[in-house]
């Protein structure tokens, strides 16, 4: 009976959270507002989303969340190094195949999305059976090594979240 009024509880209170933020008027009124916004949102965008995925291990989402911002940290810095101090026909840049484990589409999306976020990454193209992400890497000196960091250090924990 609840899917049923509440489809979807996180959507609603990210989409009002997200309201209150956008209209930057903490009151009682917009938050409310929000949450109705937040509950029509869910509920017109059910019918596309029959089956939702369910997280295994809720407290693995923090551990990954604090790896993903230290990587985007560092990769920072990484890239910054590139820009300032390396010409750039020294550079090794090239595309490398990640094959995937993973088999949730949310998952797979995850993995993307964080190669994409991290400087000096970026996600290019998913194969048509959805085994494996096509990446460019803005320099590497052993492609293999990449691959290995990727699935050690976001596939491994994205795996315990969804699978």
């Amino acid at each position: 009976m609840r899917k049923r009024f509440i489809p979807h509880p996180l959507l609603t209170c990210v989409l009002a959270l997200v309201w209150v933020l956008l209209v930057n008027d903490f009151s009682l009124a917009n938050f409310v507002f929000g949450l109705l916004l937040g509950l029509a949102v869910a509920k017109l965008t059910s019918i596309y989303r029959p089956e939702r995925s369910k997280i295994r291990n809720p407290l693995a989402i923090a551990e990954y969340f604090a790896v993903v911002l230290w990587d985007i940290l560092v990769s920072n810095v990484q890239v910054a190094y590139l820009i300032l101090f390396r010409r750039g026909d020294s550079l090794k840049s090239t595309f490398i195949t990640v094959p995937l484990a993973l088999t949730h589409p949310e998952a797979i999306a995850t993995l993307a999305g964080t190669i994409t976020m991290t400087p000096g990454t970026v996600s290019a193209d998913l194969s048509a059976d959805g085994r494996s992400l096509l990446v460019h890497c803005l320099d590497t000196d052993d492609p293999d090594a990449t691959v290995s960091a990727i699935k050690s250090r976001y596939e491994s924990r994205l795996s315990r979240i969804f699978e």
